[in-house]
């Protein structure tokens, strides 16, 4: 026991012994008592009335003078007011932090009332990209101050896996990448970031390739002609046949990354496609398997098929062409001698599905989030000596997309791969519409 409550245990002892001697003198024990008791409940009342009027105030710092156990409660109140306003000063210090380091972010940042679309607040680049004004914006919905319908779906769809991209309502020339982050519960921030210096590099890289593969095609061209004339010259046939046999396989090579390069930059710069027509799969993975098989050659590939016939996709022929003779022919090229390759075109959960499933060394798992991107090699040498230009998965990536397919890939070293196209249900057509 704490010696404050000694003390006070101390002081109703002393007090209830004096009015015994008291009401005994006086020969009126129980109302001396009574006296005593209402005297000691008021002291108690006036301390809570002080300590009532002290907390009221708040201004007041120091606590009031007190005896027994009344000093005692002042001094823990007095205490855990002190730990209580060194915490609002950290705390305070640390929104002052925050709020500036928010401010100062490039990205414009948006929070939004809890369970509303309702703007709470926003920094300075909210202000500059998205034209936001203090108060005349405050408490309005962002839905009404960004009216782009591809945001207003974006927000309102709930899916915000993506970001989604539109025009700034400032300028149209920046193009800004909005993003919808949820956090505690019921809040949402909006993010938007100034993606126009990007998209300039980007379209400078595909202007790049555009115009370096269009003005390779000449010398390339003309480079192939003087080889074969040499080859076929009677000189130089016999003495330089080895040397001019391997120029003109390099020339070929570069022929066909030019044209690989070409297509893939139509396929980033075509921001839609020509009018989708009904594709005769079945037909196209025919001609697709008999120059697979010419390929394989003596490697004697076991290649089979099982394609549904009547199935067919609405997309551009050209493209799925490209998509699906670059999944098989990688098969043939990187499945050894005397493998298996399984050609498959079938509805699977009401989708259609194109895959390739070969029988050759695998991948291993941290190549294949890379398989897509241009020029990416798991074996350099293999891929060279195959006649590959490293470019095939890109294009079918772009293809897949325009044609809003997936790609997935399943593989183990040692156990083979399978690639597959998977395409939207609606793509699913009948033959000859």
């Amino acid at each position: 026991m704490s010696n404050p409550w000694q003390k006070e245990l101390w002081r109703i002892a002393g007090l209830v012994m004096g009015g015994l001697v008291l009401g005994l003198v006086l020969g009126s024990v129980i109302p001396v008592l009574l006296l005593v008791a209402l005297g000691y409940l008021g002291w108690h009342l006036y301390n809570v009335h002080r300590l009532i009027c002290w907390l009221r105030e708040g201004r007041k710092f120091r606590p009031p003078e007190a005896s027994g156990i009344w000093d005692d409660v002042f001094e823990h109140i007095y205490r855990l007011q002190q730990r209580n306003r060194k915490r609002k000063r950290e705390l305070r210090r640390m929104l002052k932090r925050f709020h500036k380091i928010t401010v100062a972010l490039p990205d414009a940042t948006v929070e939004l009332r809890p369970g509303s679309e309702q703007i709470e607040w926003w920094n300075n680049a909210a202000a500059r990209y998205l034209g936001f004004e203090y108060p005349r914006d405050s408490g309005q919905r962002i839905s009404n101050l960004l009216r782009h319908p591809a945001f207003v779906d974006y927000l309102h769809g709930h899916d915000y896996e993506q970001a989604v991209e539109i025009p700034s309502p400032v300028d149209e020339r920046i193009t800004l990448r909005i993003r919808v982050i949820p956090y505690s519960g019921d809040r949402r921030l909006v993010v938007a970031r100034d993606m126009t210096r990007m998209q300039q590099l980007e379209r400078m890289r595909q202007d790049f390739v555009a115009n370096v593969s269009h003005e390779m095609r000449t010398p390339l061209t003309v480079i192939s002609g003087y080889l074969e004339t040499l080859a076929d010259a009677e000189g130089c046939a016999g003495e330089f046949a080895d040397q001019l046999n391997s120029m003109r396989q390099q020339a070929e090579r570069m022929n066909r990354i030019v044209e690989d390069l070409m297509l893939l930059s139509r396929l980033e710069n075509e921001t839609s496609q020509p009018d989708p027509q009904a594709v005769p799969v079945a037909a196209m993975i025919d001609a697709i398997t008999d120059q697979a098989r010419e390929l394989s050659a003596d490697n004697g590939h076991v290649i089979t098929l099982d394609v549904d016939t009547d199935l067919c996709i609405r997309g551009t022929e050209s493209e799925l062409y490209s998509a699906f003779s670059n999944l098989v022919f990688n098969a043939v090229r990187y499945t050894p001698a005397q493998g298996r390759i399984i050609i498959r075109w079938r509805l699977e959960d009401q989708t259609p599905v194109f895959s390739v499933k070969d029988s050759g060394m695998g991948i291993a798992a941290h190549h294949i989030p890379r398989l897509t991107e241009r020029f990416y090699r798991i074996d350099t040498g293999r891929s060279r000596a195959t006649g590959g230009t490293g470019l095939g998965l890109a294009i079918v990536k772009h293809v897949l997309l325009r044609h809003d397919a997936e790609l997935e890939i399943d593989s183990e070293p040692g156990k083979g791969s399978c690639f597959r196209c998977r395409f939207p249900v609606r793509s699913h057509v009948e033959c000859g519409h």
